[in-house]
C-alpha cells in the first residue's frame, strides 16, 4: 500500500475475526514502532503485546467507557498491544513529559504498519491505568499510555474523514487558514 493509502484507510476498529496474527507480519509492525523517534533517543517506550485471552479480558475490563465496543474489542481480537512509558528515560519541558509523546509517536508507527499489513486497530487510552499495570506486571516506574487491538477486520468502516483544513492549519499566526493565502489558495 502507499503511504498516504494507509492513512486514508487507517480507521477505528472495533470488531474483529479471531484469525491468529502472522509472525513476519507482526515482525513489521514492531520494526516500524522501533524506528519512531523519542527523547534525545532514549525510546522511553514499550511495548507489551498480548495473546492470552485471560489478560485480554482483564484488559477489557479496564476499558472506561460506556458501550463496551472497545472492552469487546479487546477480547475478540487475536492480539493486543499496550504501550507504556518510563518518564525517567524522558525529558520535561515546561510541565511537558515527553515519554507520553514518545510512546504516541511509537504507537502511531506500529498503528499504521498494522494498517499497510492489512490489520485493523483501534487506538484506546481510557483506562483505569492500575489494572492494566496489575495484569501485565508493569513496574512502578512505567505509566501506561495506550492500548489497541489488532486483527483481521470483522467490520467494515470508513475512515472518519479529514478535518476541515481552514480550522486546524494555519500560516504564520492563529486564525490565518494557510489555504487562504495565494501561494497555497486552492491547495484543498
Amino acid at each position: 500500500m502507499q503511504f498516504y493509502d494507509v492513512i486514508k484507510n487507517r480507521s477505528s476498529i472495533r470488531a474483529f475475526k479471531n484469525t491468529p496474527i502472522e509472525k513476519e507480519r507482526l515482525e513489521r509492525m514492531v520494526d516500524a514502532a522501533m524506528q519512531s523517534p523519542s527523547w534525545k533517543n532514549n525510546a522511553s517506550y514499550r511495548f507489551i503485546l498480548v495473546d492470552d485471552q485471560r489478560k485480554k479480558e482483564s484488559l477489557a475490563a479496564s476499558i472506561m467507557n460506556e458501550t463496551k465496543k472497545a472492552a469487546n474489542a479487546i477480547k475478540e481480537s487475536p492480539m493486543v498491544a499496550v504501550v507504556v512509558g518510563e518518564p525517567l528515560d524522558s525529558g520535561v519541558i515546561q510541565e511537558r513529559e515527553y515519554y507520553l509523546v514518545d510512546g504516541a509517536i511509537a504507537m502511531e508507527h506500529f498503528v499504521l504498519a498494522a494498517t499497510n499489513e492489512g490489520y485493523g486497530t483501534c487506538w484506546i487510552a481510557a483506562l483505569k491505568e492500575d489494572e492494566v499495570r496489575r495484569t501485565l506486571s508493569i513496574p512502578e516506574s512505567f505509566r501506561v499510555i495506550a492500548m489497541t487491538p489488532i486483527g483481521e477486520v470483522a467490520e467494515v468502516r470508513s475512515h472518519e474523514g479529514k478535518k476541515d483544513v481552514r480550522a486546524h492549519v494555519f500560516l504564520n499566526q492563529w486564525g490565518e487558514a494557510y489555504t487562504e493565502n495565494d501561494r497555497y489558495a486552492g491547495i484543498h
